[in-house]
């Protein structure tokens, strides 16, 4: 049997979250029984101490164990948090050591989406991948950079470590280690009664590109309004280096430092944003769009887009753009 401990931090955490994963591993043990076989998961819910409580104000969760009477766990699973960050990691510090401990015990560990800023402060995460949720890319690079967050991603996998990315992208890493433990069937069984899409792997089509201003860095920030109210316009790197008086190779390096993307990623991000939110509406045709943002070859929009979306621009239009009768 496979023991699963699910944390309980300190502080606001997604009730939503731990219902949902406590609810899936014990349906899975459900269907073996039903099946005449032995269930597989123990599950658990685990805090500090068993005065541990996370409370969204009219729903309350409390540990059924805590962490000093759980000896050895098979798989624990670090829920999304909500609030301040470094007041989160300082409330749940007790917790850390005992995650390595696990680790290093032999335990594979996951984080659901905001859960990872947790399981980085452990160390664990450094020289590896991550995903979290993509409104905190920018925050959680800044904490940790050592850590490689590929913030499209819905599940990261490597050495026993599991991540997912935001809000309920953490159901298909449920049912991704469902499937590393129990088998494909069991996963779309899973899928199927839970109604959730078990081969969606990215973020990309939910990402919505965010200025990224909150920096010091004066000439860099006047370069992203430029780009924002010029984009329309033939913009190179040289026409913007000269615009503000500041040598490439400098201002490249400021410019990627300052908003974690290349000057010219960061045009084809402003660019594919306005893309999407025209396709959203429907009221002009592709190739419309496609000029009205700046491209002019149908191929080059279309491999831009896809590369930023994962989506074809016909495809996400079809996706996200509703007829209102």
């Amino acid at each position: 049997m496979k023991h699963i401990s699910i944390l309980i931090p300190e502080g606001n955490s997604s009730l939503s979250n731990l219902e949902a994963t406590y609810k899936m591993f014990t349906m899975a043990n459900s269907h073996l029984e039903r099946a005449g076989k032995s269930p597989l998961f123990d599950v658990h819910l685990v805090g500090a101490n068993l005065q541990s409580k996370i409370s969204n104000g009219i729903f309350s969760i409390h540990p059924d164990i805590a962490i000093a009477d759980v000896k050895k766990t098979d798989l624990l699973i670090i829920p999304a948090t909500h609030g301040n960050i470094q007041d989160i990691i300082h409330s749940n510090r007790e917790l850390l050591p005992w995650i390595i401990q696990q680790y290093e015990g032999g335990a594979e560990v996951a984080s659901l989406c905001i859960g990872a800023f947790i399981l980085a402060s452990t160390g664990l995460l450094d020289g590896r991948t991550c995903a979290t949720h993509w409104l905190m890319a920018k925050e959680f690079r800044e904490m940790f950079p050592k850590v490689n967050l590929l913030d499209d991603k819905i599940i990261t996998d490597e050495h026993g470590i599991y991540t997912s990315g935001g809000a309920y992208s953490s159901l298909n890493l449920n049912l991704y280690l469902i499937e590393k433990m129990m088998g494909r069937d069991m996963a779309l069984l899973s899928s199927k009664i839970f109604e959730i899409d078990i081969d969606r792997n990215s973020q990309s089509p939910f990402i919505i590109f965010q200025s990224q201003k909150e920096h010091e860095d004066t000439e860099v920030r006047k370069a992203q309004e430029y780009i924002e109210d010029n984009y329309r316009e033939k913009l190179s790197v040289d026409d913007l280096c000269d615009r503000f008086a500041v040598g490439r190779r400098t201002f490249e390096r400021r410019f990627k430092k300052s908003t974690a993307n290349s000057i010219m990623e960061y045009i084809q991000r402003v660019r594919i944003e306005a893309a999407k939110k025209s396709l959203e509406k429907g009221r002009s045709t592709i190739n419309e769009i496609m000029y009205n943002v700046g491209y002019g070859d149908p191929k080059a929009f279309r491999k831009a887009f896809k590369k930023v979306t994962g989506f074809t621009p016909f495809n996400y239009k079809n996706k996200f753009y509703k007829v209102v009768a």
